[in-house]
């Protein structure tokens, strides 16, 4: 199978005939070809252009993140898998304002359902969450009643705030109290995990993407603009709860990442090097970590999981069949 390389060192990444060379001032690893899905860059690292031909040839993303652990942009080989069909069927979906709210309302459906089954895990779990519960169930049902995309973000808003209410009694720890949502700069420690996850989550579903027919600037939650991809974060709202949110509540209870792993930067709160690591470990091994598929009778990692929710938006933009989002057990 193959995986993501995740470099937080600082070096050079060079080709090597088959391979990649990482040099460094402790010396090169060589990591084959074959092996590497996407790469993401976390590190202080120099390339050429030999490299990013060799990335183009094998189809391979690079994403990069600076210092402070923000993403700052993707090298996106010249798509192998265009279809000119496919783009002017997202086009149609995207223009037609009824089509649109559609499937904006999917994602917001399949967000909410997810975040639904996050709660109920944890309060089957004696946590106190019956209010929260409740509240989500009341915002969720009025999802089909939303005439516009503007009604929809605000309903999806305001699920995702009762949410966040939920956090505390979930983490039950002092040290991570949630307070506000919060983005560049993160105000507290908690805001900056959910950033730097989603931010992770947002580039690794990016290089699903580039792997299908589909063209990631046509999104229908969030506006279509001058941002270069919007469709990524779409998908992404069905997904935050069961793979972002469910590892730093992890990472929090058995105390994989603390209050040490941050520190003040920017007018904010960051995540130190040591904690964007753990995270990214975990955020590893949740993609690899299979599950049963209802639909497919048969077990399927989160990753692929990911790659089936696209291809199911295919479906959708030819004709071939309704979308519906994936909804989690838990």
């Amino acid at each position: 199978m193959k995986k993501t390389l995740y470099v937080f060192n600082d070096g050079e990444i060079k080709r090597k005939d088959n391979t990649l060379c990482f040099e460094t001032n402790e010396g090169k690893k060589y990591f084959p070809i074959e092996d590497i899905n996407d790469i993401f860059i976390f590190g202080e690292v120099s390339l050429n252009k030999s490299l990013l031909e060799f990335m183009s040839q094998k189809e391979i993303l690079l994403h990069f993140f600076n210092y402070y652990g923000y993403y700052t942009g993707t090298y996106y080989p010249r798509e192998h898998y265009n279809s000119g069909y496919m783009i002017l069927n997202q086009a149609e979906n995207y223009l037609d304002e009824d089509k649109r709210l559609l499937i904006a309302s999917k994602f917001v459906e399949g967000s909410s359902k997810n975040i639904l089954n996050v709660v109920r895990y944890y309060k089957n779990r004696d946590k106190d969450l019956q209010h929260i519960e409740e509240s989500i169930i009341s915002l969720q049902d009025r999802i089909s009643c939303c005439t516009n995309i503007g009604e929809l973000m605000g309903i999806e808003g305001n699920i995702r705030d009762i949410y966040y209410k939920g956090f505390n009694t979930i983490i039950d720890n002092d040290d991570f109290i949630f307070e506000q949502r919060t983005r560049r700069p993160p105000k507290n420690e908690l805001n900056a995990m959910i950033s730097f996850g989603n931010s992770i989550l947002y580039v690794l579903i990016l290089s699903e993407i580039y792997k299908t027919h589909l063209d990631p600037r046509i999104g229908y939650l969030h506006s279509t603009n001058f941002r270069r991809f919007t469709l990524n974060l779409d998908v992404a709202e069905i997904f935050k709860p069961i793979i972002i949110d469910r590892i730093i509540f992890t990472l929090l209870s058995k105390k994989m990442i603390t209050k040490n792993d941050f520190e003040e930067d920017l007018g904010g709160i960051l995540l130190k090097e040591k904690g964007r690591k753990t995270f990214v470990q975990e955020f590893d091994k949740r993609l690899i970590t299979t599950i049963q598929h209802r639909e497919l009778g048969r077990s399927v990692s989160y990753r692929r999981l990911i790659r089936l929710e696209l291809y199911k938006l295919e479906k959708h933009f030819i004709g071939e069949d309704s979308y519906e989002p994936y909804i989690s057990r838990w």
